[in-house]
């Protein structure tokens, strides 16, 4: 099947996000304005889009993430962008050719068109990445006062609400506070969207803890219908509880003061810490070649992830 840095389909409206590339799809027979978004094994880190792919990565992610959209649907926390994964109902509309499909199988998402509210929606139940440095400075997490004498790890009181602005490629996310969010798009919207935030955290981190692994954060990016069908709706859209969204944590090895046994992107991203610590990298784009050992443990953590959430 081979690895996908990045397409170039005949399709129009291309832009290319850290990790996903999106096309413009015709409506469907309902009416409903739709895109056509692949999961490349394009990497990330440090808001920098990293040279080298990580292998099944964009497949993995898709199927995980398609399987989270579906629990949350039918568990009523959200309506989400999803229409399907299935690449040959395109071959069938004559958008896609046969070989087009068979390149992108496993790596699409058909998903219903919307207006994304420039707010990254993070959700965090342990202190750890920003959020502990924030902490570690102010003892605050996006304007929320915490207990003092936490450690690197601790599992929060409560699950907080910690709102970042969402920046353009080669920029960085920063934290802000819940009042600055809505500022910029709502007080109504935000406290719907912070209710929403928390009952899903909430809910996977559950099913996720049965499952021994822990959920300690996330992030999710919801999206406003604009067309005929379902119009104002809010939907859950770009990906869900992946593990480039979100961290998680071998719940059995837990070990609050340090970091954790990960089944995420943090592998990589203290492989860099290092090459940042001896001055080999700045954290600025472009990103530094990854080791074939790096790539693979990144590769065999994300399918750990997915295999034991979901079986996949």
């Amino acid at each position: 099947m081979g690895t996908i840095l990045e397409t170039h389909l005949p399709l129009p409206g291309r832009r290319a996000g850290k990790v996903r590339d999106i096309y413009d799809l015709p409506p469907d027979a309902e009416g409903r304005e739709r895109l056509l978004i692949v999961a490349t094994d394009r990497l990330s880190a440090f808001d920098v889009v990293l040279p080298t792919p990580i292998p099944d990565k964009g497949r993995i992610l898709t199927a995980l993430s398609s399987r989270w959209f579906r629990w949350i649907e039918e568990r009523g926390l959200a309506k989400t962008h999803l229409l399907s994964t299935d690449v040959d109902t395109l071959v069938q509309e004559g958008v896609l050719t046969p070989g087009d499909a068979r390149q992108l199988a496993g790596r699409v998402t058909i998903a219903r068109r919307c207006r994304v509210a420039p707010v990254e929606c993070v959700a965090r139940g342990y202190l750890d990445g920003s959020g502990w440095k924030e902490y570690e400075a102010t003892g605050r997490v996006c304007g929320i006062g915490l207990p003092s004498g936490l450690r690197r790890g601790d599992r929060l009181p409560e699950p907080i609400f910690t709102p970042a602005t969402k920046a353009e490629q080669g920029a960085h996310d920063e934290n802000i506070t819940f009042d600055d969010a809505a500022a910029a798009v709502g007080a109504a919207v935000m406290e719907q969207l912070r209710a929403m935030t928390l009952a899903i955290y909430e809910a996977a981190h559950a099913y996720a803890l049965e499952r021994g692994v822990i959920l300690a954060d996330t992030k999710f990016e919801f999206g406003v219908v604009e067309d005929g069908v379902n119009r104002g709706a809010m939907l859950l859209c770009d990906e869900a509880l992946t593990p480039d969204s979100s961290r998680y944590w071998e719940a059995s090895a837990w070990s609050p003061g340090g970091a954790q046994e990960s089944y995420d992107k943090q592998f990589v991203r203290e492989y860099l810490e290092g090459l940042a610590r001896g001055g080999a990298w700045d954290k600025r784009a472009p990103g530094p070649v990854l080791p074939a050992e790096v790539v693979e443990g990144t590769r065999e953590r994300y399918a750990r992830a997915a295999a034991r959430l979901f079986g996949i």
